[in-house]
């Protein structure tokens, strides 16, 4: 590995530690190397905080005259909730930056190369930028589509099951399974589920086990507001917010116990008698979410994926065989006529996690569906 690669992957590792906690702006890291060592670091943390080249460069000291910066992202070169970053940068008389993404963002797009290179600092874009993209994701489609990324997360027996005939689902990975997942949720902006998990489970949908965690905002989706008042994902020993997002047909007194209850109840348009989850997506893109993930259950796996708001999925298949036509499947639904219409997922990787295995994919554009016609 070259050095510049690896400056970069430090940049890469440090921002990946702001992700789930910056939003809206982007999880970015950076470094400051002179003479071929490390002199300063720092990632982006929350929103309204100091950006990561400035922290980093707050760590060089004056040893970030005459030196190189490496960064996840393209400087910004905006006047936002803190300065611009390229003033820092050459202020601080750095000579060189090496960015990985360009940022998409139209009030930079290109801008804050543009203010370096005017200012004599040397520039190149494009180190390692297929490793920024997959963490830059999330603010990548939220900044061309106004939306966040949508992760929808399954854990189902090896036949496609993710609840019993009874609906007991518990458990049906392991250990380190949701461990990972509790991790996900750390790294997420919103966690989502139906009514019919929150009524059959009653689920908290916090983060648990994972070392500085923090609650990502919990929102159910339920038409008819059929959530119980008592129901633990409106409990207030998270300081994460509950939406509860139903229909205008949901009776306007189980509105009003939701929301005395302390959940923030979100009325959306219907669509075939079920909340719009694009409308939804779009509200959550409104408030600044840029990876939003779905945890079940089946029939609201369905509506995403009908609605196209679903980017990837990630299957834990565990190794055993629940059976039965009453249990429980993992995508509800009618589902497609034909086989030839059923959604294509594209760069597949399947991982052994324990004992289970983790399928991850995107789905496929539409246009990639279509059979040649001979």
């Amino acid at each position: 590995m070259s050095d510049p690669e690896r400056f970069m992957r430090r940049a890469l590792e440090l921002a990946a530690r702001g992700l789930g906690r910056t939003s809206p702006n982007p999880a970015v890291g950076a470094v400051v190397v002179r003479d071929g060592a490390i002199v300063g670091e720092g990632y982006h943390r929350r929103a309204g905080e100091a950006h990561a080249e400035r922290i980093a460069l707050g760590n060089a000291g004056d040893a970030g005259r005459g030196a190189e910066m490496f960064v996840t992202l393209e400087p910004c070169c905006h006047h936002g909730r803190t300065p611009p970053c390229t003033d820092a940068i050459i202020e601080v008389g750095i000579r060189r930056v090496l960015y990985a993404l360009r940022d998409p963002d139209p009030r930079c797009a290109g801008g804050g190369e543009a203010a370096l290179l005017a200012a004599g600092v040397e520039v190149r874009g494009g180190l390692l930028a297929e490793e920024a993209a997959r963490i830059l994701e999330g603010y990548i489609r939220h900044r061309r589509t106004g939306r966040p990324l949508v992760t929808v997360k399954l854990a189902m027996s090896l036949d496609g099951r993710i609840a019993t005939r009874t609906g007991d689902s518990r458990w049906i990975t392991g250990e380190r399974s949701r461990r990972l997942v509790h991790g996900m949720r750390d790294r997420s902006d919103a966690v989502m589920v139906g009514v019919g998990t929150v009524l059959a489970d009653d689920p908290a949908l916090t983060t648990r086990g994972v070392p500085g965690g923090r609650d990502a905002l919990r929102v159910v989706v339920d038409s008819r507001a059929r959530t119980p008042d008592s129901a633990t994902v409106i409990g207030r020993e998270s300081p994460a917010e509950c939406i509860i997002a139903c229909t205008g047909a949901a009776p306007p007194e189980r509105v009003e116990a939701l929301r005395a209850a302390g959940a923030q109840v979100l009325v959306l348009p219907e669509r075939a008698g079920h909340v719009d989850l694009t409308a939804l997506m779009d509200a959550l893109g409104e408030r600044g979410a840029l990876n939003v993930l779905i945890e079940g259950g089946g029939g609201l796996v369905a509506g995403a994926l009908e609605a196209g708001v679903v980017d990837r999925v990630m299957l834990f298949y565990a190794p055993i065989i629940i059976g039965g036509r009453e249990a429980v499947p993992g995508v509800g639904g009618a589902g497609p006529e034909r086989v030839a219409d059923a959604l294509r997922l594209r760069d597949l990787t399947t991982t052994r996690v324990g004992a289970e295995l983790l399928v991850e994919g995107y789905l496929a554009p539409k246009a990639e569906l279509r059979c040649s016609p001979d």
